[in-house]
């Protein structure tokens, strides 16, 4: 860790995230690094040829903006969490007290992650569709900086009274399946509301695979009752949803709107899915 790029998300974290940056200057100072300070819109005017080193100060949104200028490179990403969620943190057990992320930074422990490539963009946790796409979504800014990462709690259970299905056409492991669902989750990482929940059985960033989740249930009573075996890790493919994992995934598609990493996007072609091994190298505890 010689030449550090510091990437700051001004409004992470309810704004705490200034606050961090200067705890991770004092910490480079103290290392007697080179380093630069960036804001998150600057990314695209930023050359990242001289760095070997780059922190997101920020949450899974900033970490996924980041991705695409270091995946399949040597450079380390050190995450100083702070944002709504920080899922990808609490997967590595990075902690969310910053002085605590740059003690891990610090001891110079570096894993390989994989990520999922979803048409053009890099994801490091999870795209997700229907009722998965609702909650990230649709929950109301004002809601997030009052109650934080509750705030998507509270909103999965409103849109849970209103499922919606839709039909879906997905191919992988040379298998078409053709199913009405309310919710597809494709997770590299699965872990929900922090560490708490996982949608998945097996996620794991370092297996180059990554698992499918999908929902077909639309009555809200049998969606809460799927959901409390997904919480106590009752998770087995049957008339009410389906566990599978793969590395390539192809889901045909007129228009779907879905999230990313927590970041809404719209899709307007099939949606091809693939995992890149791992590609990225991160700081962990």
């Amino acid at each position: 860790m010689k030449n550090v790029l510091v990437i700051n998300n001004p409004n992470a974290g309810r704004k705490k995230a200034a606050k961090y940056k200067k705890l991770v200057i004092q910490f480079l100072l103290r290392k007697n690094c080179s380093f630069k300070t960036i804001e998150i819109s600057k990314l695209t005017s930023t050359d990242f040829e001289d760095f070997d080193t780059v922190f997101a100060i920020g949450g899974d949104g900033t970490v996924n903006k980041v991705i695409p200028y270091i995946v399949n490179t040597d450079k380390v990403l050190g995450i100083i969490p702070c944002g709504t969620a920080n899922l990808l943190a609490a997967k590595l057990n990075i902690p969310t007290n910053p002085k605590k992320a740059l003690e891990i930074i610090d001891h110079s422990v570096i894993k390989n992650v994989d990520v999922l490539k979803v048409q053009d963009k890099y994801s490091v946790l999870r795209l997700g569709l229907g009722y998965d796409s609702d909650i990230i979504c649709k929950t109301p800014q004002s809601l997030k900086n009052k109650f934080g990462y509750f705030a998507y709690f509270l909103a999965g259970i409103l849109f849970a009274l209103r499922l919606k299905q839709k039909s879906y056409t997905i191919f992988f492991n040379d298998k078409k399946l053709s199913i009405l669902a309310t919710c597809i989750i494709v997770a590299n990482a699965g872990n929900m509301y922090r560490n708490w929940v996982s949608i998945s059985n097996n996620c794991n960033l370092q297996d180059g695979k990554f698992e499918v989740f999908i929902l077909k249930v639309k009555n809200p009573i049998t969606f809460f009752i799927e959901f409390l075996g997904i919480i106590f890790n009752y998770k087995n493919s049957n008339s009410k949803a389906m566990y599978f994992q793969t590395n390539e995934l192809l889901i045909k598609n007129e228009f779907s709107t879905g999230h990313i990493d927590g970041e809404k996007q719209k899709f307007k072609d099939d949606i091809k899915i693939n995992i890149v091994p791992k590609s990225v190298k991160v700081f962990v505890n």
